[in-house]
């Protein structure tokens, strides 16, 4: 904050930052607006589209009210089916999350090299998108729950692992110097000083990721890689839009029911 004297000492302007720093805000904002016009203009984006959108949202909107319930008894056997590759990619998550952020983690690695490969797992499992994930695997094993739940695993072993590693660098590390002083071994120093510290962390990051999987599930089926996404493709295709928003419908109180569930855990657990 400066204060920019006039011609007469008592007569003073409030100003909240001075000339060079308003004329490197300017500069900010005019290179961050040339940014968006430059990625706007370089898309191509088809402009009588977007001025009759509001037409074709309308259009669409009557086109699926009332939805459709005569599918329902499928629909839900397809959004637990959702559940159920949400939850088994979870949990088999932990089995690979685990090592990957305890050797990827600083104060536990055991060398530079195992260090930088848990680094590398886990930058390359959070830089491919779940659906490129699934696309990969039913091109492997074929459409179905596997490559879902395999997608599912092969996304979260970053997002869990990540977070994982910052918990096991953030421990208290007097509970570790007091073990190995004793000479206890490398498993029990883990066992009894390290995963004591990360346990609450451990179950706060599992129910958050198990969260967001049942979310990420509801649309692996758009390419085959089972769950409700299956039914919903079909319906789009077939241009049964009643279905459509029975579908879409079931999907958000999915999501309503996990988000409560994930909330009552964390209150029990943490």
């Amino acid at each position: 904050m400066v204060e920019e004297q006039a011609e007469h000492p008592a007569d003073r302007i409030w100003r909240r930052h001075d000339r060079r720093q308003r004329l490197i805000r300017y500069a900010v904002v005019l290179t961050v607006t040339m940014a968006v016009v430059w990625a706007v203009h370089d898309i191509d984006i088809f402009w009588p589209w977007v001025w009759d959108a509001p037409n074709q949202i309308s259009s669409l909107g009557a086109r699926m009210w009332p939805p459709d319930p005569t599918r329902l008894g499928a629909i839900v056997a397809a959004m637990l089916e959702t559940v159920h590759i949400a939850t088994l990619a979870t949990m088999l998550t932990v089995f690979i999350a685990l090592p990957v952020s305890y050797i990827a983690a600083q104060n536990t690695t055991p060398n530079r090299a195992c260090l930088w490969l848990g680094r590398f797992i886990l930058v390359a499992s959070r830089s491919v998108n779940t659906i490129i994930w699934a696309l990969l695997f039913v091109a492997i094993f074929g459409p179905g729950v596997l490559a879902g739940i395999l997608a599912i695993m092969f996304r979260s072993v970053g997002f869990i692992g990540k977070l994982m590693g910052e918990a096991i660098e953030e421990i208290d590390r007097r509970p570790v110097e007091a073990m190995e002083a004793t000479g206890a071994s490398k498993a029990k120093v883990i066992v009894y000083a390290v995963v004591p510290q990360v346990m609450p962390a451990f179950f706060a990051i599992l129910i958050l990721r198990w969260d967001i999987n049942i979310r990420e599930s509801t649309v692996l089926g758009l390419v085959g890689a089972g769950g409700i996404g299956v039914i919903l493709q079909g319906a789009i295709d077939t241009f049964a839009w009643p279905t459509v928003a029975t579908i879409l419908v079931a999907i958000i109180i999915l999501v309503l029911l996990g988000e409560a569930l994930t909330s009552l855990l964390r209150r029990k657990v943490l």
